[in-house]
């Protein structure tokens, strides 16, 4: 008994001496590690981007310096922000001759969406595919008041549209700043979807400056905010705000195979949208500046061969005229641009909204790489008939109507049947025209007016603006061979 007792005291001590070796090797293991990589480690240094807002960076001294991590409207409630922003998303019921549209709910020739009060005096930014085929607008407010809307303007390429209700001091909501929007920060959607009142969603930012090629127009600007906050038909034309209640883009999409929401919604920046509304309410229409700029993506490929730093910029394929902003500041075909007033532009979207938000006669500091080199340039920028006011959009379809003609620019698929590097199609000719006269026929691409090339429906109308007397278009058409002339004479 005696002798069993002593063995087992034995083989507790054994087991314990066992167990204490290998806690203290795996220690000592584990410490030498530790010891090892410190050695090694590199020297990390992380510096803010060129792009680094200077309210999130705190400087103590000449020599300390913190930064804030989290962004200044990190959300701690969304009650605040929710009750506020709903007093002011408006119901819009629109009434048309029977149109159907999906994106704003629309059935039996009423559409419906949302909109936002701007104003205390009844102005209300929304969607343009909410209201375009309306004959009637409808308002009801969140408080159910109920009123007739005037439309002020709208705009296509944008997506925009601005409306007026008579009545005074309304809760509106003020405009953010959108550039300062990014990714990964909180937002909220407010909006009416499937005739819902006031529906709040939330969400983040999951990208910005995304073209999602909704908008069927020449000069479209898509540079969408992208986010996860669930917006469903008849969201379209409400707010996207961040949870300080800041309007930082009007909700105008989904991408969805179902017909509902899958995760994606975008919105127009509130940057862009609050110029297209200041130019609806004083010209009735957007005054858009150009660059006079023919653009592409930049990819890998491009980028090795121009030797850029990194795969982003937008490259310059052409100058669309010797007399636009671009041409005349010394830009040239084969330069990159990467900034525009100092906001990065690595993308074309991205440099289309920027330049979107400018007027014809503004001027803006482009910054562009060319052979390796950064250089800056000052443009001037124009209006699309490339003079340097304010442009009566309605001129451009005027002058063509005037001679017969409805026109539109080539598509990659035409320009590579055709072999050609510019042009524009003939879409329709007016029974009695001028062009009517000349037996031209439908689907005829013109090539050049009076012996100038043309690379947009743009170039045609500044040329024939200036033109008195006869006129020679020279052209193809897809399915025969050789060139084609026209000739007609411009009657003042």
């Amino acid at each position: 008994m005696s002798s069993l007792k002593k063995d087992t005291n034995f083989d507790i001590l054994y087991n314990m001496k066992t167990i204490s070796l290998v806690f203290l090797s795996s220690l000592l293991s584990a410490l030498l590690a530790v010891f090892i990589y410190r050695q090694l480690e590199p020297n990390v240094v992380i510096e803010p981007s060129e792009s680094t807002s200077v309210k999130y960076v705190r400087f103590n001294s000449d020599t300390d310096m913190s930064l804030d991590i989290a962004p200044p409207n990190a959300p701690k409630d969304f009650v605040s922000a929710s009750e506020f922003v709903t007093a002011t998303v408006v119901n819009i019921r629109s009434e048309s001759g029977g149109t159907f549209d999906f994106w704003s709910n629309s059935a039996f020739g009423a559409s419906t969406g949302s909109g936002v009060l701007i104003s205390d005096d009844g102005y209300i930014i929304t969607n343009n595919h909410v209201i375009e085929n309306g004959d009637r607008i409808h308002i009801t407010l969140s408080d159910r008041r109920e009123y007739i809307a005037q439309t002020i303007g709208t705009d296509p390429t944008t997506d925009l549209a601005l409306v007026k209700i008579q009545e005074e001091n309304l809760p509106y909501l003020q405009f953010g700043n959108s550039d300062s929007v990014r990714v990964g920060e909180w937002v909220l959607a407010v909006g009416n979807p499937f005739d819902l009142e006031s529906t709040v969603t939330a969400g983040i930012v999951s990208a910005k400056g995304r073209n999602i090629e909704i908008l069927k127009n020449e000069f479209s600007i898509e540079s969408f905010i992208q986010t996860d906050a669930m917006v469903n038909p008849g969201n379209s034309g409400g707010a996207l705000v961040n949870t300080n209640g800041e309007l930082i883009g009007i909700n105008t999409a989904i991408m969805t195979r179902s017909g509902t929401y899958e995760g994606y919604s975008f919105a127009v920046p509130s940057n862009l949208a609050s110029k297209v509304i200041k130019d609806l309410e004083d010209f009735g229409e957007v005054q858009r500046g150009v660059l006079g700029v023919s653009i592409d993506e930049v990819d890998s490929r491009m980028a090795n061969r121009l030797g850029l730093p990194t795969v982003e910029g937008v490259y310059i394929k052409s100058l669309t005229s010797k007399e636009g902003g671009a041409a005349l500041a010394g830009l040239k075909k084969g330069d990159v641009i990467v900034s525009v007033n100092e906001v990065p532009t690595r993308t074309v979207p991205e440099l289309q909204e920027q330049v979107g938000r400018f007027r014809p006669n503004d001027e803006v500091t482009i910054k562009y790489i060319r052979k390796g080199k950064y250089k800056e340039a000052v443009v001037t920028l124009k209006n699309r008939l490339l003079k340097k006011g304010p442009v009566d959009l309605a001129l451009e379809e005027d002058i063509l109507e005037s001679i017969g003609l409805e026109l539109r620019p080539l598509r990659d698929s035409e320009y590579n049947r055709l072999e050609v590097d510019y042009g524009v199609k003939v879409l329709s000719i007016y029974k009695g025209s001028l062009i009517e006269e000349t037996n031209m026929d439908i689907g005829f691409v013109i090539l050049e007016v009076n012996d100038e090339p043309v690379e947009s429906v743009e170039d045609v109308v500044v040329i024939l603006e200036d033109t008195y007397g006869e006129v020679v278009l020279k052209g193809v058409y897809e399915d025969y061979s050789g060139e084609y002339i026209y000739t007609f004479d411009m009657v003042e």
